[in-house]
């Protein structure tokens, strides 16, 4: 059970405003079910913890929270001072550390966040909101929306109003007729796939060269093929196979072929779901020592196993200060004795 330190704290540092925030995907989150906050947070943790847990307990949501920039804003203590605060404050359940994987097939990354809660929560607590869908989506980078223009960027980025001209008597005209406005440019029709295939033949093979006209005679029987679920490489390769040594008629060659090797029509089929589902994205708690990822039940307290059983060695309760009078009682009756008489 932890023992209240009596001691004042040391106050807070201010948060400075130009703390440097971290990349999209990193930096704090903050976890729910927080109490309010009050004077008395972290009155159970010692001088050190206090002192850092209140000044990250100001940073805003999405605030670099890497060692280096925590002990360059707290010049009271180091990198490894803070290192070893933040694994005390992982273990009294104010903190984890997770990583999460976003996007999809080669895609892939990781992104980093600390999850941080003012109250302290047990490990059954963290594991259960872990595993849950809104702290993957808490977890998930999101792009910040643009800030609209201040009022006096926009007023000054808007041209100054035309200053009133006197009204001046001018002689009559008569009305002109206005020109009619321009026609808008025609854009030609973009060619159809079956088109671009036989365009190509010429390109890959000289001996299938073909005209523009050549092209839009044969496209509505390349077009039946495509129309019957065969791709743009099946249909080149229908038409380039076992082609003579020399071919005095390309189109002719081609419109032969085109009619007597036109693949059947398939029925119907009812088409396999393709989309597969999308994996659950599950959070991996990061070690607050080490960095080791690992799920939530497998780093209680946020540490490691390794790591654990190192925290828990050095945390032997101290002698008792009678133990220890006791023990120099008896060294000093040992000297004793072994004096010459």
């Amino acid at each position: 059970m932890a023992t209240q330190h009596f001691s004042s704290a040391l106050p807070v540092p201010a948060v400075s405003p130009a703390y440097p925030m971290a990349k999209p995907g990193y930096g704090k989150r903050s976890a729910p079910d927080q109490q309010a906050r009050t004077r008395d947070d972290f009155c159970l943790l010692p001088t050190r913890e206090r002192y850092l847990a209140g000044f990250v307990d100001h940073l805003p949501d999405g605030a670099e929270m890497s060692v280096k920039q925590l002990a360059k804003q707290l010049p009271l203590y180091g990198q490894q001072a803070i290192s070893t605060a933040l694994k005390a404050l992982s273990i009294a359940g104010h903190l984890r550390r997770v990583r999460c994987s976003v996007g999809a097939g080669d895609e892939c990354r990781w992104v980093f966040r600390t999850f941080w809660s003012r109250t302290a929560h047990d490990n059954e607590w963290w594991n259960t909101y872990l595993a849950t869908e809104t702290a993957t989506r808490t977890a998930a980078p999101t792009t910040t929306p643009e800030a609209p223009p201040s009022p006096d960027l926009a007023a000054s980025a808007e041209p100054p109003a035309p200053a009133p001209v006197p009204h001046q008597r001018t002689p009559h005209q008569a009305p002109t007729a206005e020109p009619a406005p321009p026609a808008p440019p025609t854009r030609e029709a973009a060619p159809s796939p079956a088109y671009l295939a036989l365009a190509r033949l010429g390109r890959d093979d000289h001996r299938l060269a073909l005209s523009a006209d050549d092209c839009t005679t044969l496209e509505p029987l390349a077009t039946q093929w495509l129309d019957r679920g065969v791709t743009t490489d099946y249909l080149t390769n229908a038409l380039t196979a076992g082609l003579p040594t020399q071919v005095d008629s390309p189109i002719g060659l081609l419109r032969r072929r085109l009619i007597d090797k036109l693949p059947p029509q398939l029925p119907a089929t009812a088409s396999t779901p393709t989309d597969t589902p999308t994996p659950t994205r599950r959070l991996l708690v990061e070690c607050t020592d080490c960095g080791r990822p690992g799920p939530p039940e497998a780093l209680p307290d946020g540490l490691c196993r390794p790591c654990h059983t190192a925290h828990s060695a050095s945390d032997q309760p101290s002698p008792d200060p009678t133990q220890i009078a006791a023990v120099k009682t008896h060294m000093a009756n040992l000297r004793t004795l072994l004096k010459p008489v």
